[in-house]
């Protein structure tokens, strides 16, 4: 378990400062513990299914993931002073196998009790996965250096992962898919895959890669890039399929990155297939195996 550091109270006040167990500290530390009245900064991070939400961020007049955090985290810290902000936004109905918030409160407890009863005020359908101390300076938004989403296309009806997938009952040409996938890498102007406007923020956008692997009966599709615009990875996807059904080339992917176009809104992708599956910061490998979210087995 992951040591925190707590102050030792002594005759003169503030002694010393010990690393102990959350769960045991008194025990092994062998006096009272105070837990630092200042406020500090943590590091969450969520996996959610995210069907059941208006996207991430808190609003007005719907349901999102943001929103029952931050009420599960003002029940556990008795308090609605903090702070809460996530690395990004995610639409409506998609999911987050990994989402990074940055946490601004007084912590009256350990962390692991902290992350416990937290989840027990949370929805089953999300989960704070860790809840860690970090700098100040840390910004689940701003720190963050590259995104990862991935994208789950089933080839078939499927009784368990129905939430998690876009069944497309066409044929679909996986080395197809791929070939126009590199397209997408390095800089473009990503208008033509997304509703955000041009005039109010740069639609510019750098693509480390695209990737497309099967498996099983599934086709995944990791977009991975400095950051994204609205919509942008569902008209990607929806592109992508379309090519694998033959009902493009796979050079109209350079076409739509060239000159504004309408038709990847036609072609946008459902929400229920799309996860944010991991934010990077400085340090983290990027390496990691491309792997269904929900397999569906072939």
């Amino acid at each position: 378990m992951r040591p925190i550091v707590v102050r030792a109270l002594g005759a003169s006040g503030i002694a010393s400062v010990a690393a102990c167990h959350a769960r045991s500290a008194e025990a092994e530390c062998g006096r009272p513990v105070r837990y630092d009245d200042a406020v500090a900064r943590f590091r969450l991070t969520l996996e959610y299914a995210g069907t059941r939400y208006s996207g991430w961020q808190k609003q007005k007049n719907a349901r999102t993931v943001q929103g029952d955090l931050e009420h599960a985290i003002a029940e556990t810290l008795e308090s609605d002073a903090f702070e809460c902000q996530g690395s990004g936004r995610t639409d409506a109905g998609v999911h987050a196998l990994m989402q990074v918030a940055h946490l601004e409160a007084h912590m009256p407890m350990p962390l692991v009790k902290f992350r416990r009863l937290v989840n027990d005020a949370l929805p089953p359908d999300i989960n704070l996965l860790s809840a860690t101390k970090a700098t100040h300076r840390f910004h689940a938004r701003h720190a963050a250096v590259g995104r990862s989403y991935l994208y789950q296309v089933a080839r078939r009806r499927t009784a368990f992962a129905k939430p998690y997938v876009w069944w497309v009952k066409e044929p679909l040409d996986a080395v197809l898919m791929a070939d126009a996938a590199q397209r997408f890498s390095g800089m473009h102007d990503f208008r033509s895959f997304s509703d955000d406007d041009p005039e109010d923020k740069s639609t510019a956008v750098l693509i480390e890669d695209v990737t497309v692997v099967e498996a099983g009966d599934l086709v995944l599709i990791r977009v991975a890039g400095s950051h994204f615009l609205w919509k942008m990875v569902r008209r990607m996807v929806g592109v992508l399929v379309e090519i694998g059904k033959g009902g493009l080339p796979v050079s109209q992917v350079d076409e739509f990155l060239r000159a504004p176009s309408g038709t990847p809104a036609t072609l946008t992708a459902p929400a229920s297939g799309l996860f944010l599956e991991h934010v990077f910061y400085e340090g983290d490998r990027r390496d990691l195996p491309l792997i269904p979210a929900v397999a569906v087995r072939g």
